[in-house]
């Protein structure tokens, strides 16, 4: 029971994480320009943003400890995976692929979308150089995210883990 519950919140958060992650990509980025030409940005910038950020940030966060929490109680282990050991190999590449997202979005995405939005003070051009960097940043945990989750639904397929 333990360990349906940690897959069904790592699956739940990872929806969370990925949904946003393509509401970000797919939706926000492409009203932003018009959302400027007319004026009405400051709205998404000061009140959507930042919390769907904080739901993004966490939620991620969240995916990830579960997925390690359910690895290690589900007798693959989470070294096993992450050094793509026998049969954990598979679920494995989608363990390193979520790690660099996380990391992604800790280490890169966030504190830049500080500066963007003024969170942070940050002159025009910090501001700019933070938003390229924000944004190759999230593309590339877009691209990514195919694959991790192909590892992730089929890489447990192989083990004897409660789905």
């Amino acid at each position: 029971m333990e360990l349906i519950i940690a897959r069904w919140l790592h699956i739940f958060a990872g929806i969370v994480w990925i949904g946003l992650l393509y509401y970000f990509n797919f939706v926000q980025a492409v009203a932003m320009p018009k959302a400027k030409a007319d004026n009405t940005a400051a709205g998404i910038t000061k009140h959507v943003a930042p919390l769907a950020l904080l739901w993004f940030r966490w939620a991620a966060l969240a995916t990830w400890i579960m997925g390690a929490y359910y690895l290690e109680r589900g007798g693959i282990g989470i070294g096993n995976a992450f050094m793509l050991k026998g049969i954990a190999a598979s679920i494995g590449v989608g363990a390193w692929l979520g790690t660099i997202m996380l990391f992604n979005v800790w280490v890169l995405i966030w504190p830049n979308q500080k500066k963007v939005l003024g969170i942070v003070q940050a002159d025009d051009a910090t501001k700019a150089k933070a938003a390229r960097i924000a944004f190759l940043a999230s593309r590339t945990n877009t691209m990514l995210s195919i694959p991790m989750l192909f590892f992730m639904i089929f890489g447990s397929m192989g083990h004897r883990l409660p789905m």
